[in-house]
């Protein structure tokens, strides 16, 4: 429902259209290799981070994201870098996490210190962390480059596979503790018939159908495993797919999920997961400022499983998918939670965790389905640090022109990290549910300089 008190606003179309992108899904760092997991009620992304301004995929952390609604994304930081593995070096790349009995196991892979690609796997006590390297080594390491992309799924009997490859398949069963494997290492067959063919034979001529590259995502829908990777295709690579009726194969590809989308990236990766009774595809696109195939950001689009249980194909879209949830104003909601942002940056500390940083003039926070119900509030308050006078913070209603509702003017704080809580009475009554804009401005203020930093706000009802 919409319901509130102001004039009406009429805007171009092309700002229509702006305000309505959704992906990439977030816009403060680039997010390649998106990995979901579903806990609790709450969607999960664990990502890498692309470092701007490369030429190559030369990476140092991973990043973890939440939502409840699919549209308001909330960042959880950098969880876990290079440091965290005693013996990674460089290049770290896509990764998954999965929880087991209370424990969250994120496995990884990065160049190791004897110069190869390894896999380790980190553990926490919860899916946002602190994680920590889980045995101190490698869980695979045998001097192979094409030990990247972990994938891991537990089976309804209990039974963990791990997969993974580069130009080959291969997958280990986990034992219990997730953290050691038994038996060998099975190499998986590349052909036409499993995966739509091999790279080496492609080379070679025999093989023209998709290829497997990489980037593979393994799980269990209804009875069915599912196996969707990076092929090559038009433009780069595709996400494509094969199903078997057992954990371990035989493998029979379907075919193409995404082909061609004009995503400004060579490559793809992502995952497919089930929430709040809808389907998921996550991929990621070059679609940010300075972006590219070194400069990746994490997407998302809705889809409808056939009637055999096949995917069909899928369009990357700017809109993204549509909220399945809303967001409470009167509880504090932590700033980094946003559905789209601009000239602004994340930050985190060991005081107050994650939080925005670096908001600049003509900045702004979307963030989207606001439920105020038939209560609207009459004081906003928001935490907010700043070293210069920092200039105002302006909350609007349905888009960053729209009715003012609060306006904050920003005292120097003490610090850029030295928060207070700030209040300020509603200058216009607003009920319903809405899109609400925390807009950065301020008064005769260079548009190049920082004004604030922002930790969490809330609407009160008193």
């Amino acid at each position: 429902m919409k319901n509130i008190k102001f004039s009406v606003f009429l805007f171009s179309f092309a700002f229509v259209a702006h305000i309505s992108a959704q992906n990439p899904f977030v816009q403060t760092n680039f997010s390649p290799d998106p990995a979901p997991m579903v806990y609790n009620g709450t969607v999960y992304t664990y990502t890498g981070d692309d470092i701007p301004g490369f030429d190559f995929y030369y990476m140092t952390k991973w990043r973890v994201f939440s939502s409840n609604d699919m549209v308001n994304w909330t960042n959880h930081g950098v969880p876990i870098s290079l440091e965290s593995f005693s013996w990674a070096r460089d290049r770290a790349w896509a990764a998954q996490c999965i929880e087991r009995n209370g424990k969250f196991y994120w496995y990884i892979c990065a160049q190791s210190d004897k110069n190869d690609m390894a896999i380790g796997v980190a553990v926490a006590d919860s899916p946002t962390g602190p994680f920590k390297d889980a045995i101190g080594k490698p869980l695979i390491i045998n001097g192979s480059w094409s030990n990247i992309d972990p994938t891991v799924a537990i089976d309804d009997d209990g039974q963990a596979y791990l997969y993974w490859g580069n130009g080959s398949l291969f997958y280990v069963k986990l034992n219990k503790d997730m953290i050691s494997y038994s038996g060998d290492i099975v190499t998986v067959p590349l052909n036409n018939e499993t995966f739509g063919g091999s790279r080496e034979n492609r080379k070679l001529g025999i093989e023209n159908k998709d290829t497997f590259i990489e980037g593979p995502w393994f799980y269990k829908r209804k009875n069915k495993y599912y196996m969707m990777f990076a092929g090559m295709g038009k433009g780069g690579e595709t996400l494509s797919y094969s199903m078997s009726d057992g954990a371990t194969g035989p493998w029979k590809y379907q075919g193409k999920i995404m082909e061609d989308q004009k995503t400004n990236s060579f490559t793809n990766h992502g995952g497919i997961i089930d929430y709040k009774n809808n389907s998921y595809v996550f991929y990621h696109t070059g679609h940010l400022p300075n972006g590219g195939s070194y400069g990746r950001a994490s997407s998302v689009e809705q889809f409808n499983y056939n009637e055999d249980g096949t995917i069909p194909a899928v369009t990357a879209t700017k809109e993204g998918v549509k909220p399945v949830g809303f967001i409470n104003p009167f509880k504090r909601v932590e700033a980094e939670t946003m559905a789209w942002s601009e000239k602004c940056s994340i930050s985190q500390n060991d005081k107050v965790g994650v939080f925005v940083s670096s908001a600049r003039l003509k900045g702004y926070i979307k963030v989207r389905e606001v439920n105020f119900e038939n209560q609207s509030p009459k004081s906003f308050s928001a935490s907010i640090a700043a070293g210069l006078d920092g200039g105002i913070l302006e909350v609007r209603a349905d888009s960053v022109t729209g009715p003012i509702i609060a306006s904050i003017d920003v005292p120097r704080t003490g610090g850029w990290e030295k928060f207070k809580l700030l209040s300020t009475k509603i200058t216009s009554e607003i009920k319903g549910t809405h899109d609400i804009y925390f807009c950065f401005n301020g008064h005769n203020i260079t548009a190049g300089r920082e004004l604030f930093n922002f930790d969490y706000w809330i609407f009160n009802k008193e």
